[in-house]
C-alpha cells in the first residue's frame, strides 16, 4: 500500500470537499486540521479546485490535500503541479490510472462492480475507492467483492455519515471512509469554519469512541485488594472476580494486589480503533511507550502513554 494512502488510512475519515471560492480554502484547511482531520479531497468539480489545492499545500505542508473527480491525465496533471499528494476518480479509467502510476503518483479510481476491481488489479492497484457507496449496495457489496478479491482493500465514498462510519470501519478490508457531513455547503456558503472544526472533531470522536474501560487502584498484597472487592460489592453489587495480578470489582474497578504502574495506579480507556487513536493523540502532543505495546496476531490491543496524569498511569485498550 502506498505510504500517502497507508497515512490515510490512519487518520480514517477523508473529508470530501468541493470549493466555489479559493478564498475558502486556507481558513478551511486549517478548520480541517485543527479539528483533527489533517487531509482532504478537493473536488476537480469546480474552477476553484486546482488554486484551493494549491494554497492548501503551500500554506498547511502537514495536510494531505489530494484531487477528487479527476477524469483526464490533463487534470490529474494540474493537481500534481498544484500539490496534491494523491488523486481520486469517480470510475475506473485506465488512462488516467496508467498516466499517474506513470508518474508514481498514488491513485485511488472508483469502483462499484466485481469487474473494475479485476481492472484494478491488472493495473497493479491495491486499494480501490467504492462509489456511490451507499447507493452501490453499502457494507455489505464491499463484504461480497472482498471475498474473492483477497488483496485488494476499499476506501468508500458516497452516503458515508456519523451514523454508519463505525459500521465501515470496523470491516478490515475497509482503509478509510470519505465524507462531506463535516464539511456542509451552507457552512462553507456563510464562512461558518468554527462549525466546520466542531463538526470535524465530532467526527474523530465518534471514530474513535473514547470511554472509560476501567480504573485500577494500586493495593500492597492481595488480601487488601479482595477486601476493598468485597467492600465495592457489599455496596454496590459489583460482581468480584479475582485474577493473577489483580481483582475486578464489576468491570470498572481493578485492584491491583501490588502496586503497578502509576503512583495512584492506572486508567483504561477503550477505543474503536487503538492504532488509529495511537496516530491522532500523538498529533494532539501526546506520547506513548512503544514497549508496553500488546500486541496479538499482528495487532496491537493495548499501549500506555507515556508519564502520569494525576498520579495515574493510563493506558488505551481496543474494545
Amino acid at each position: 500500500m502506498n505510504k500517502v494512502v497507508e497515512e490515510l488510512g490512519k487518520i480514517g475519515i477523508v473529508p470530501v470537499i468541493a470549493l466555489d471560492d479559493v478564498k475558502d480554502a486556507e481558513p478551511l484547511a486549517k478548520a480541517l486540521i485543527d479539528g483533527g482531520l489533517p487531509c482532504a479531497e478537493v473536488t476537480f468539480r469546480t474552477a476553484a479546485a486546482e488554486e484551493s489545492i494549491r494554497i492548501m499545500a503551500e500554506k498547511f505542508p502537514e495536510l494531505i490535500v489530494g484531487a477528487g473527480t479527476v477524469l483526464t491525465p490533463e487534470q490529474a496533471d494540474k493537481a500534481m503541479n498544484a500539490g496534491a499528494k494523491f488523486i481520486v476518480s469517480p470510475g475506473l479509467n485506465p488512462k488516467v490510472v496508467k498516466h499517474c502510476i506513470d508518474k508514481g503518483y498514488p491513485i485511488v479510481p472508483g469502483t462499484s462492480n466485481p469487474s473494475d476491481v479485476e481492472v484494478a488489479i491488472e493495473l497493479g492497484l491495491d486499494v480501490v475507492k467504492f462509489f456511490p457507496a451507499e447507493a452501490a449496495g453499502g457494507l455489505n457489496m464491499i463484504k461480497s467483492m472482498a471475498a474473492p478479491y483477497t488483496g485488494m482493500k476499499f476506501m468508500p465514498t458516497g452516503g458515508i455519515n456519523a451514523g454508519n462510519l463505525k459500521s465501515y470501519l470496523d470491516f478490515g478490508k475497509i482503509v478509510c471512509c470519505g465524507g462531506s457531513w463535516m464539511v456542509k455547503k451552507d457552512m462553507l456558503a456563510a464562512g461558518d469554519f468554527a462549525g466546520i472544526e466542531k463538526l470535524t472533531k465530532e467526527a474523530v470522536d465518534t471514530m474513535l469512541g473514547f470511554e472509560v474501560r476501567h480504573v485500577g487502584v494500586n493495593l500492597e498484597s492481595g488480601e487488601a485488594a479482595e477486601e476493598l472487592a468485597d467492600t465495592f460489592n457489599k455496596a454496590f453489587s459489583f460482581e468480584k472476580k479475582v485474577g493473577n495480578s489483580s481483582v475486578f470489582a464489576g468491570t470498572g474497578f481493578e485492584l491491583m494486589k501490588k502496586p503497578g504502574r502509576g503512583a495512584n495506579g492506572h486508567i483504561a480507556i477503550a477505543t474503536n480503533y487503538i492504532e488509529r487513536a495511537v496516530y491522532h493523540l500523538e498529533k494532539r502532543g501526546f506520547e506513548f511507550d512503544q514497549d508496553s505495546a500488546v500486541v496479538k496476531n499482528g495487532k496491537m490491543t493495548a499501549i500506555y502513554f507515556k508519564g502520569e496524569f494525576g498520579g495515574f498511569a493510563m493506558h488505551l485498550v481496543q474494545k
